[in-house]
């Protein structure tokens, strides 16, 4: 057994004689004999000062055994890299190490999967490596071990990217805690993590730092956006696609910081406080303190209203007032003195807040909380759809926050959707004022405003964008946005929106040179977020009670979840044993089952709560969720590891033996069969690569594949 996290360790059992028995491991993959060291945690630390980057592994090791072990690291590098430094604790402690380029790499990981029939290490074929001995990691003890190492990075226009690689295998499960510090003598524009979900902090404009803590595997990478000149910095990176004609991209936008001498925008935020009878208790508490602090959080001389609402309607001001000392006490007594009572009126609390007239040149945002569903007056799901998208002259940002699960979540999302804004939902034992107050603290600093794309020269090159509409965006704020192009000429956009010194217009040329395999995440992400979309379109389509015909949706899901290995709690069943890809028909006839039964009849309680955050964070996540992570029915966490996400496909394990997607769906014999550490073995091992497929071996037993026209089983 073998543990492959991102170092390869071969261990040497030590007798009293100095007899040596070899046992593998590495903490890139995984464990290979259970009488081995073992790979228990692994921090990594990333100083980047413009182009250079330094990155420290402390990697600890565990040795379960009542015996000394000596043990030979591989760590995987990016190739180019330089060792600077490699230590290890314990006063008696030797060790040395030498990096190899790839080609040495890459004959090192044959000799050990000639032995040990497993070619789990192959996926870091193309990357260098640190080779290292350690003794000893003590008997029933623990040794760490440093790795530091140097790379220039190269930059793409104004856009750096770091990789750190790491196992793709999705049984991974060491734990890492990474963090990462950033320098440049320009101002960082926005950092950017496709990978994996970071914290940012940004003390000014020339630092930055962001921390991850992770089980999930895959490499970290890390998008760094510098501004060159007092303008729009944008960067395109593009994953070419044949089957398509072209491929998808990811454009990554980030605003200019507004001259000093600009006036910022100010905002304008309306708060609309369901105060229901339902609201009673802790409820009520929460909210007027969301309340107050929102308030107390504007800067004097924004604008804020209160609406509150039960059956009736009623405000605080009849319009929008400028916040000063008068005005927040006056607010502070309104809010203090709100009591419950009656039923939930959320048509004409909503319309009452989107037809006020906003102040002059403020961006009017809306603050929408509901505990229950609507009651009294207008209770049509699609009506107050509708009222709202007709009923928006002022082009009002409505974030919704859905207190408990007794409320409509459809209706909550689509609202927010449609007004550029997010959907929140606060379950019952989370608190409230906490989740409204981090909303509020996102809304500081407008940048620009209604963002609008459009692409020039020829339209119709560029399709499927998202998101749509462009929300706006604030400080510390960037515009990420993913869609298919086709051909290989240069895409050109323009961006158009509202900022600090008045409407801004921006044209970016993108050239496709540099489109690249080793981008299959963009993909990814891409469908991803088009799965998302349409789930959520079949979902809207069930407003009271409503049924359709979403054949076309339901396909296209399909397709795309069996694709890419991308599942939700209404396409699980691709990944189950008895399930057969190649049985197109009757696995859209189930799917379009569970979205009937789920996504459309459910409105309210705890499973469309989780449908809802589900679908909420697949739409705006720019993550990979490589685990296939969800909330079913239950607001139980799934994990769905029988599949595997590889570059711009997926493995599905059925039988005992991974199959790719394509190969899944032809259900024939094998036209290749290649056994592993064979000649043959190692031309296709060149192949993938070339191809930048080598993550597969990440996978372990049986492989079946499509590869350049031909099913090749390995074994």
């Amino acid at each position: 057994m073998k543990t492959i996290l991102c170092a390869l360790f071969l261990a040497t059992n030590l007798t009293a004689q100095t007899a040596r028995m070899p046992a593998w491991i590495s903490p890139n993959t995984r464990i290979i004999h259970t009488q081995a060291v073992q790979v228990t945690q692994v921090d990594a630390r990333i100083d980047l000062a413009d182009q250079i980057a330094i990155t420290t592994l402390d990697i600890a090791l565990r040795n379960p055994t009542n015996r000394p072990l000596e043990s030979e690291l591989l760590v995987p590098v990016p190739q180019g890299a330089v060792l600077k430094a490699f230590t290890f604790e314990g006063g008696n402690a030797e060790g040395t190490a030498r990096l190899l380029p790839r080609d040495e790499a890459r004959r090192i990981y044959d000799s050990i999967v000639a032995q040990t029939r497993d070619p789990a290490l192959l996926e870091f074929v193309g990357n260098a490596v640190v080779k290292s001995s350690v003794f000893p990691v003590p008997a029933n003890g623990t040794q760490k071990v440093r790795v530091t190492y140097e790379q220039l990075l190269e930059a793409d226009g104004a856009r750096l990217d770091y990789v750190l690689p790491r196992s793709e295998a999705v049984e991974y499960a060491v734990p890492w805690k990474l963090s990462m510090r950033v320098k440049s003598t320009s101002r960082i524009a926005s950092v950017y993590s496709p990978s994996h979900e970071i914290a940012v902090k940004q003390p000014n404009g020339n630092e930055a730092s962001l921390s991850c803590k992770t089980k999930d595997p895959g490499a970290f990478r890390v998008s760094l956006l510098r501004e060159t000149k007092d303008e729009m910095t944008a960067s395109l990176l593009a994953y070419p696609d044949p089957k398509i004609g072209g491929g998808y991209f990811l454009v990554m936008i980030a605003p200019p910081k507004p001259k000093a001498d600009a006036k910022p925008i100010q905002r304008e935020v309306t708060l609309v406080i369901d105060r229901s009878g339902s609201m009673a208790g802790p409820k009520l508490d929460q909210v007027k303190a969301a309340a107050l602090q929102v308030i107390e959080g504007l800067n004097d001389g924004e604008g804020f209203n209160l609406i509150v609402y039960n059956e009736a309607v009623e405000m605080f001001a009849a319009q929008p007032v400028i916040k000063n000392a008068e005005t927040t006490k006056q607010a502070r007594d309104y809010i203090s003195a709100l009591r419950v009572s009656g039923g939930t009126n959320i048509h004409d609390s909503v319309v009452e807040a989107l037809r006020q007239k906003p102040l002059d040149g403020m961006l009017p945002l809306v603050l929408f909380l509901t505990d229950g569903l609507p009651t009294i007056g207008q209770t049509s799901e699609k009506a107050i759809r509708e009222a709202v998208g007709k009923g928006n002259p002022h082009q009002r940002r409505v974030f919704t926050f859905g207190v408990g699960v007794d409320v409509n979540t459809p209706l909550l999302s689509r609202i927010a959707r449609d007004t550029r804004a997010s959907a929140e939902f606060v379950l019952p034992k989370e608190d409230v004022e906490v989740k409204v107050g981090r909303v509020f603290d996102r809304l500081r600093g407008p940048l620009l405003t209604k963002p609008a794309l459009r692409v020039l020269d020829d339209p119709n090159r560029v399709s499927d964008l998202i998101p749509s509409p462009l929300p706006d965006v604030f400080e510390g704020e960037q515009i990420l946005l993913s869609g298919t192009y086709r051909g290989e000429a240069p895409l050109h956009f323009q961006l158009t929106g509202a900022s600090a010194e008045g409407e801004r217009k921006f044209d970016f040329t993108f050239n496709l040179d540099k489109a690249s395999t080793a981008n299959a995440f963009v993909a990814r992400l891409w469908a991803s977020n088009k799965i998302a979309v349409l789930s959520e379109a079949i979902r809207d389509l069930g407003a009271d009670g409503a049924t359709a015909n979403t054949t076309e949706l339901v396909n296209e899901i399909v397709r795309l979840s069996t694709q890419f290995g991308i599942l939700t709690e209404y396409t699980a069943f691709l990944a189950e044993e008895g399930t057969s890809l190649a049985a197109a028909a009757p696995n859209a006839s189930k799917a379009a089952f569970n979205y009937s039964d789920k996504a459309m009849k459910m409105r309210s309680g705890p499973a469309a709560v989780s449908q809802a955050g589900n679908l909420q964070k697949a739409v705006e996540s720019k993550q990979l969720n490589v685990r296939n992570r969800f909330l079913d029915d239950k607001m139980n966490a799934v994990e769905i590891t029988s599949v595997q996400q590889v570059q711009a496909g997926a493995f599905f394990n059925k039988g005992n033996r991974w199959s790719d997607a394509n190969a899944a769906k032809a259900e024939r014999a094998p036209d290749r069969t290649i056994e592993i550490g064979s000649a043959e073995f190692g031309r296709l091992v060149d192949e993938l690569a070339a191809d930048n497929r080598q993550s597969l071996f990440a996978l372990r037993g049986e492989l079946l594949l499509e590869h350049r026209g031909q099913l090749v089983l390995i074994r």
